[in-house]
């Protein structure tokens, strides 16, 4: 038998075991443990089960790397895993995947799959206009994730800025072109900033406001300042939706400053963008419109399979400024492109039709779907923030996503950083959930994000009730191992007349003999452990 193509009843047999497996794990994935700890000597033993100097039978490969999938990950569609934000995928979107890679497509060029290119310009269209870009300036790519549309957002920043730096280089290093952000934005501008060659001292930290956002007048300052020392303000980056603490920058107020210093304006939107398809979030981003460039990740909060994004920029006709090259003699099918070829408008030459899952998710349940779907989990986080402070923790992050940063314990930052760390490997370990530990405002701080379409109200609590739980027995054990003592471990608790997700002073409450945990200050952290 051909060991690639096999034949008919092999394949018949293939599609039928993995039409099960898949299955059976949809149907038994909340019988498995949200969270685990996996041995590498026990995953590596496993691996070495695989001989490629001994075929194996193809039935037989699929079981054995089920089975692998199963017992060396966590399962991240368990609907009690408030992790990152890789949630259950969409049913259809899981179909999308098996049959783009069945017929393969490459969309490097139009020709190559005129239905993929068409989908991709299709998408990018339907998503400016969800974010308020004006239909004859929208343009875009579809990406890989939310990297790749960060490092775009930097080499169109630097192409607007310095049009002929593809030829001639960068400017010398006292015009050292300058990247702003704040500490929660996510470590890929970073990254972009060091693979650009800009290097990491050109990104500029910016202080934030009390609730932990971009302080534009901070921004103003600085990049006045910078411009009196030499340097080149080039990029401000807001992020829609931080990643340790769920929270929105300022859009509008930064991109006032933006403005007046000639910034090109990115908006990180990779996951809680999602939340402008549901109308009552859509203020929470306003001004978004403005940006220059957008990042958005359907593999996040849309729950279509990984990896999936989306680059959107109002710049139309400046990714071919990044991304063209001449590529006369280099292959082609002789005929002309209705369409610039991708591969002339994107960092990516080979691609695959990562769009498709994005359409058939979409196609499947509608804008109607997915804002019914989130504002179910936007209200499960708000019945996560109710049920934790009444169990006396504090809720320290204010945002309207579904992201909840709680504490409790000592008030000294290493011993309350083993205490978080030891009630999430508590909860962890119990199999029944999984959560983090996060840092906001440089101190640790515990973190449940909700973001799988199949978590009910009662996920929610079983986690505050196990919370409740774990946060017992590491209090008990402290006590018996005389590490600490019950009044090292005080209990968080909201003052009665704060909001929902902030905290009030800092107070003594005598009736249950418990004290306030104080208000965070300095700078938040997008850190997850």
């Amino acid at each position: 038998m051909d060991p690639f193509r096999l034949d008919g009843a092999a394949r018949g047999q293939l599609w039928s075991v993995l039409g099960e497996s898949v299955e059976t794990y949809v149907r038994q994935v909340q019988a498995l443990p949200a969270g685990r700890t996996v041995d590498q000597a026990e995953v590596r033993q496993f691996l070495a089960g695989f001989d490629f100097d001994r075929p194996m039978d193809p039935a037989a490969a699929l079981d054995r790397v089920v089975d692998g999938l199963r017992r060396f990950q966590p399962h991240v569609s368990h609907p009690r895993h408030f992790g990152l934000f890789d949630p259950a995928p969409t049913a259809i979107g899981v179909v999308a995947d098996a049959l783009a890679a069945a017929f393969n497509p490459c969309l490097a060029s139009w020709a190559g799959s005129p239905l993929g290119v068409e989908t991709d310009g299709m998408l990018v269209d339907a998503f400016a206009r969800v974010f308020g870009y004006p239909v004859d300036a929208a343009d875009g790519v579809v990406t890989g994730g939310g990297s790749e549309a960060n490092l775009n957002a930097v080499l169109l920043a630097l192409t607007a800025r310095f049009p002929d730096h593809r030829e001639s280089g960068l400017p010398g290093p006292h015009a050292r072109p300058l990247i702003y952000q704040t500490s929660g934005a996510h470590p890929s501008i970073r990254k972009a900033a060091q693979v650009t060659g800009l290097g990491a001292a050109a990104v500029r930290e910016v202080p934030t406001d009390s609730r932990h956002r971009m302080d534009p007048r901070a921004l103003d300052a600085m990049v006045t300042a910078d411009r009196i020392r030499g340097g080149t303000p080039l990029l401000v980056v807001v992020t829609a939706g931080t990643t340790g603490a769920g929270l929105v920058d300022p859009i509008r107020d930064v991109a006032e400053v933006a403005g007046r210093h000639g910034l090109w304006l990115h908006t990180d939107a990779a996951w809680g963008g999602a939340g402008m398809l549901v109308p009552e979030l859509r203020a929470e981003f306003a001004g978004v419109e403005r940006s220059d460039s957008i990042t958005f990740d359907p593999h996040k909060w849309m729950s279509v399979p990984l990896g999936c994004g989306l680059f959107l920029t109002r710049r139309r006709g400046l990714l071919e400024r990044v991304f063209g090259l001449g590529v006369d003699g280099f292959v082609a099918d002789g005929d002309d492109a209705p369409a610039p070829d991708p591969c002339t408008r994107s960092i990516r030459w080979s691609r695959s039709f990562g769009s498709l899952k994005l359409l058939l998710s979409l196609a499947v349940a509608g804008w109607s779907g997915y804002e019914s779907a989130l504002r179910q989990q936007v209200w499960l986080g708000e019945r996560l923030r109710g049920g934790l402070m009444a169990d006396g923790w504090a809720v320290v992050n204010d945002t309207r996503l579904p992201v909840v940063c709680f504490v409790d314990g000592p008030d000294e930052p290493e011993e309350r950083h083993r205490f978080l760390r030891t009630v999430a490997r508590g909860v962890s370990r119990s199999g029944q959930a999984k959560i983090f530990v996060a840092t906001l405002a440089g101190r640790p701080v515990l973190r449940a994000a909700i973001t799988n379409y199949a978590t009910t109200a009662e996920d929610v609590d079983l986690l505050v009730e196990l919370l409740g739980d774990v946060r017992g027995q590491a209090l008990a054990r402290a006590d018996d191992d005389g590490a600490s003592t019950t009044d090292d471990f005080q209990e968080g608790a909201c003052s009665a007349g704060a909001e929902q997700g902030r905290l009030g002073p800092v107070r003594a409450d005598t009736s249950a003999g418990r004290q306030v945990v104080p208000v965070f200050t300095g700078q938040p952290s997008g850190e997850v452990e």
